[in-house]
């Protein structure tokens, strides 16, 4: 497989099987270690939480970040914090930008946002931020979930900077939901922007989806489960 091969690892501490202090300390312990073998992608999809929980918790997830960059020698986080849906709190913590779930707003209102040091949703002054302007890079990165061709080529037209194709193949322990399938992906591909395939990805089916066009891979189970760096490995090769 390409050693370029983007990684995108997608946060659920309730998958892990403790009370939610500890769940929190292992997700941040899990984001150290993704940072530390080069993912390029942590989006922080805890969805339940409240405003100031989801905060605190993407702080501590750009810290971590920061504290892998300066041990690894480098001048810039390798790794980028994306938060989901929230641009507020992507402002608020410093993160690097903002997943944005299908038939949420659109990227040109997340950059317009983001421009004018405002979040979307709760009100900004409702955080416990300081001047975003001075802890937030000067331009987001936008990822957007996709479940057609359609929907990805109306991202790269939104000027997303990429987008997450899902559900590639059938997912474990998930009934009701048809995977799209190499086909679509494959045309998904074909767009203007970088295409990362999500949903059952493995060890085993993730060259296939690279043949098609994917720029990478998106991923829950496979990063959060698993040694990290032995799945980089097997992603990238090496």
């Amino acid at each position: 497989m390409a050693d370029s091969s983007l990684l995108y690892y997608i946060t659920d501490r309730k998958a892990f099987p403790c009370d939610e202090r500890a769940r929190r300390l292992r997700l941040l312990e899990k984001i150290a270690e993704a940072a530390s073998c080069g993912i390029d992608y942590i989006q922080l999809r805890e969805k339940d939480l409240s405003v100031r929980e989801l905060e605190w918790l993407a702080r501590e997830a750009v810290r971590v970040i920061h504290d892998q960059t300066s041990a690894s020698g480098f001048r810039h986080p390798v790794t980028a914090l994306l938060i989901n849906s929230r641009t507020d709190v992507a402002l608020a913590s410093g993160a690097a930008g903002v997943h944005l779930p299908a038939n949420d707003v659109s990227p040109e209102e997340v950059r317009a946002a983001w421009a004018g040091k405002c979040g979307v949703g709760a009100p900004f002054d409702e955080l416990s931020a300081g001047s975003a302007s001075e802890i937030s890079p000067p331009n987001p990165l936008i990822a957007v979930s996709c479940h057609s061709p359609g929907e990805v080529a109306q991202a790269a037209s939104h000027k997303a900077n990429f987008a997450v194709f899902a559900p590639v193949f059938e997912k474990k322990n998930t009934t009701g939901i048809n995977p799209a399938g190499l086909d679509a992906l494959r045309q998904a591909c074909l767009e203007s922007i970088p295409v990362l395939a999500l949903g059952g990805v493995t060890l085993q089916n993730a060259e296939s989806c690279l043949q098609a066009g994917a720029a990478g891979i998106a991923a829950i189970r496979l990063f959060q489960e698993n040694d990290v760096a032995m799945i980089v490995r097997g992603l990238r090769g090496g």
